[in-house]
């Protein structure tokens, strides 16, 4: 039995998974330590249970598209008093097979064993499908 758990959520404003690449790529987007992290107002209550393996899944326009394992959660402060969560991920951004989802508000819990598994080395150069046709072949077992 796992003793992680992943993590699903939105990538707002990313049209692809390069997208994501190029977002993160950006200095805004990282830490202080140079990681990139995704920063977030509620502090996930399975904390230790994210840290301790899992990955977020990042779901791009409404499909899960793509993971980065997840490092740590850090206390955010931007000197308003609000404690806020960075989640700092592996800079490595890892293609999953393509699943749709529904939109959602915050974030879910993504038990391993209904977590997409990551794409084959052929698939993951396979961007220039759009993310629906690529979640609607892989529904229909094409890819």
């Amino acid at each position: 039995m796992d003793s992680h758990v992943n993590m699903l959520k939105l990538c707002v404003g990313a049209d692809s998974v390069e997208d994501l690449i190029d977002w993160q790529g950006q200095t805004r987007a990282k830490g202080p330590d140079g990681l990139p992290r995704h920063v977030t107002r509620m502090w996930p209550k399975r904390a230790a249970e994210l840290c301790d393996g899992g990955s977020l899944f990042w779901v791009i326009k409404g499909v899960v598209l793509a993971r980065q394992r997840i490092v740590r959660l850090d206390h955010v402060d931007r000197g308003d008093g609000i404690d806020r969560c960075g989640i700092v991920l592996d800079p490595e951004i890892h293609r999953t097979e393509p699943v749709p989802r529904r939109p959602f508000q915050g974030w879910r819990y993504l038990p391993p064993a209904d977590s997409p598994s990551d794409l084959g080395s052929r698939a993951a150069t396979d961007s220039d499908l759009p993310p629906q046709l690529m979640a609607a072949l892989a529904d229909i077992g094409v890819r």
